[in-house]
């Protein structure tokens, strides 16, 4: 890989892992048209991450604040009981991450599989576009925990992880500001934790990546996904999701038509 392709693939990760979309299916067909192969090496992959965490935690930084404080609170506060809806909906990913997480990689090479995952994605958006229900003004512990399973859900390659939650919170009749926060805020620790095993692994021992390369792609990254988290709020804020759903509905029918 050179340091061209490492900013290309940054910039495919840091907008992609905010808009509704699907990063890792993205990363995957960007890098089947670059021609680069990384299956023995996801020392690149684990820097993307790092950079698009630290754009949301650039990003959400009065949130994130707030909430630190807030946990020093004698008597059980908003901020703490908005902790705990977090840490409920990282159960599921964590658990489908420990118990499936090689079938899932798996899934990765099928550029099939991608495409269809990314129709499926269309398919949410479009039902959270048109879904109408109240309005709630609070996001509450079981919705917590279900958007959690839909973030568990979206593990797999071409389905939306920020697509996923986001429409699950807007069916289940959330605030659209209140589900957008809460979609970029509660993935931080999982892609922290998620990072945290793939060093433990020691599959990042060989670094296969020129250090040129590595730095190109976080900062393409961390850039683009700084821009990319502030315009999601917003649009999610106008409720315009229906033109992610055309756009994977399009990627998606390529992919599997690519792939056929």
């Amino acid at each position: 890989m050179d340091t061209l392709q490492a900013i290309l693939l940054g910039i495919v990760q840091g907008v992609t892992e905010f808009l509704p979309v699907s990063s890792s299916g993205h990363l995957q067909l960007a890098k089947e048209l670059l021609g680069v192969e990384l299956e023995n090496n996801i020392t690149f992959d684990v820097t993307l991450h790092a950079a698009t965490v630290l754009s949301t935690i650039v990003v959400l930084w009065r949130e994130l604040w707030r909430l630190f404080l807030g946990l020093f609170s004698r008597t059980y506060n908003a901020e703490q009981a908005y902790v705990v809806k977090i840490i409920l909906s990282m159960i599921p990913a964590g658990i489908i991450g420990i118990c499936f997480g090689e079938q899932i990689e798996a899934l990765f090479s099928s550029l099939a599989f991608v495409g269809a995952m990314l129709l499926l994605t269309a398919a949410l958006l479009a039902f959270a576009y048109y879904a109408k229900p109240r309005q709630k003004t609070t996001l509450s512990y079981r919705d917590a925990f279900l958007i959690g399973v839909a973030q568990a859900a979206a593990t797999m390659p071409g389905l939306s992880r920020s697509g996923s939650t986001i429409a699950t919170g807007l069916i289940l009749g959330n605030d659209k500001a209140s589900v957008a926060n809460f979609s970029f805020l509660m993935v931080i620790p999982v892609i922290l934790g998620k990072m945290l095993l793939d060093i433990a692994s020691g599959e990042m021992a060989t670094l296969d990546v020129p250090t040129a390369a590595l730095a190109g792609g976080f900062l393409a990254a961390f850039i683009t996904g700084t821009l990319a988290c502030k315009f999601m709020i917003e649009i999610v804020k106008r409720g315009r999701l229906i033109w992610f759903a055309v756009y994977c509905l399009i990627v998606g029918a390529i992919a599997l038509i690519h792939a056929l």
